[in-house]
């Protein structure tokens, strides 16, 4: 038997600051060669300046629930500057999300919207990898190479998607797995990700929605013989889970139609 992972994040011990540092100026560096108006390709109802807006409100609401913590943030929205602003506005919404970062330690609580969340390692982590993921549509967007990072940074980034942008369930919701798997390998790292496909269910004590949706958990102590599977450098997974890359790149075996499932599970996850 097979145990879903619902509740613990493997968490690779990364200079995450430092990872939002760079890839941020990687961004900024970007998008301030790029036309403003230019259509983001994984995106493509942003513009270039549409993205700078986005990870600098992203930085900017995670700044102001960084200095409150632990307490939960308020609703304010950062207005939008104009969009010649856009790129200095965003520079300025990483520093401040630094430096109210640095004035605390990993295991501080902090919230989060996510049950695997809860603390300033968690909001580390996901900003690292929000940086890093727009980073890769900033350049897509000016039309400039790819920086492909360190490897251990991207099979984090597999990682990360897995176990926070995918799994984790609420208390009130039930995971019913349907027996099909799909199992991950970063063949330039050793690591590897077998990922259930199921049906997610139950009620929100809190809306009073009902779900009953197609639904994917990370599994631990997983079998080798998963119904599919998909080979690549953890940067190519890390791509391709964030439809930022292609699948041609990407040795797939046993049944596709399963990676395409899931595929269509984080589409609707990370919205």
């Amino acid at each position: 038997m097979w145990a879903a992972v619902a509740s613990v994040v493997r968490v690779t011990p990364l200079p995450y600051d430092t990872v939002i540092a760079a890839e941020s100026a990687r961004c900024a560096a970007a998008l301030a060669s790029a036309d403003p108006a230019a259509q983001v390709p994984a995106c493509p109802e942003w513009s270039a300046a549409d993205l700078a807006y986005h990870l600098a409100e992203v930085q900017d609401f995670w700044s102001r629930v960084v200095a409150s913590a632990p307490a939960e943030p308020s609703d304010d929205v950062v207005t939008r500057p104009p969009d010649d602003e856009l790129v200095a506005f965003l520079r300025t919404c990483t520093t401040a999300l630094l430096d109210a970062l640095a004035v605390h330690e990993p295991g501080d609580a902090c919230w989060s919207w996510s049950p695997v969340g809860g603390d300033i390692a968690w909001v580390l982590r996901r900003q690292a990898h929000e940086a890093l993921i727009h980073r890769v549509d900033a350049e897509q967007a000016a039309g400039v190479p790819l920086t492909e990072p360190a490897a251990d940074l991207a099979a984090d980034g597999v990682a990360e998607m897995l176990e926070v942008m995918v799994s984790g369930l609420p208390a009130w919701a039930t995971f019913t797995p349907e027996g099909a798997q799909v199992r991950l390998v970063a063949t330039d790292v050793d690591r590897a990700w077998t990922v259930a496909l199921g049906r997610f269910t139950g009620t929100s004590p809190t809306s009073g929605n009902t779900y009953d949706e197609d639904c994917a958990e990370l599994v631990a102590d997983a079998p080798d013989d998963a119904t599919g599977e998909v080979r690549g450098t953890a940067w190519d997974l890390d791509l391709w889970l964030w439809g930022r890359g292609p699948a041609g790149v990407l040795a797939t075996s046993g049944d596709a139609a399963v990676a395409d499932r899931l595929r269509a599970i984080i589409v609707e996850s990370s919205q």
